[in-house]
């Protein structure tokens, strides 16, 4: 693990590089979640230095005092523009409320970033968040996280160790900072300005993605000016951990896309 400081506080990534010469990828986790939703992406580092962040107040990083809404979203693109830098990414890779990050970072942070592609996992122009679950989220933080792990939600149908790492993931994050998460996304609609995102881009989604479905990513490639969609078969919202050989591939192709305009 390393860290970056900057805005006064230390914001934790994990770099997996076994000497590939492609252009370095950063993936940003979603709600309630850390860096380690992406270890099976450290398979692509034969290829490509792939680097894991986590958000302020998740996993090893500091927290940050901010609002939920656009002051917790631009703090986290602070803390993606800070990995960028101290590790020359050029492709952001984005899940569900790091996908919104992403898309934030590209459409008010763009000059402070040297990024040559974007990929929307799982995610979407709005996020909108039931009822029902901001409820428990502020009441009974223990049934959210238990209704987000059933079956055909986070996962279609998972391992249990996945499951359970997951759960602990958010669990050890705590109700503030996952209500706070879930909030900010809820608040989240970029609708009326992915026209001024230029930046090539891919969407992946699970087929049973019931969260951010298929038609969120299909809505991105319609609107966004160079962006196609790849559908990760037998997953739901995170398919990066679930099925994580048809994830690589779709990524891995993007990603040797953009190696090419380089």
């Amino acid at each position: 693990m390393q860290t970056v400081s900057h805005q006064g506080r230390e914001t934790a990534y994990e770099v997996f590089d076994r000497g590939g010469d492609g252009a370095p990828v950063l993936c940003v986790h979603g709600s309630g979640g850390t860096r380690a939703v992406w270890k099976s992406q450290a398979r692509l580092g034969d290829e490509r230095p792939v680097v894991a962040l986590d958000l302020a107040g998740h996993g090893e990083s500091d927290d940050v005092d901010a609002d939920p809404g656009y002051e917790t979203l631009a703090a986290y693109a602070d803390d993606v523009v800070a990995v960028a830098d101290a590790t020359d990414a050029r492709v952001l890779c984005g899940n569900s409320l790091g996908g919104a990050v992403v898309l934030h970072c590209l459409l008010e942070r763009d000059d402070d970033l040297a990024v040559d592609g974007a990929v929307y996992a799982g995610t979407g122009a709005k996020l909108a968040v039931l009822e029902d679950l901001r409820d428990w989220l502020a009441d009974d933080f223990e049934r959210a996280v238990d209704w987000l792990h059933d079956p055909g939600r986070l996962f279609a149908d998972p391992e249990p160790d996945l499951v359970e790492l997951s759960k602990t993931a958010m669990l050890h994050c705590g109700q503030r900072i996952v209500e706070r998460d879930f909030l900010t996304s809820h608040t989240f609609d970029v609708r009326d300005r992915l026209g001024e995102i230029a930046t090539p881009g891919r969407a992946i989604v699970g087929e049973n993605d019931a969260l951010t479905p298929p038609r969120y990513h299909d809505y991105l490639a319609s609107e966004l000016g160079d962006c196609d969609v790849a559908i990760v078969e037998e997953a739901a919202h995170l398919a990066m951990l679930e099925r994580p050989d048809g994830f690589n591939a779709a990524l891995a192709d993007f990603c040797e896309r953009i190696d090419e305009t380089e």
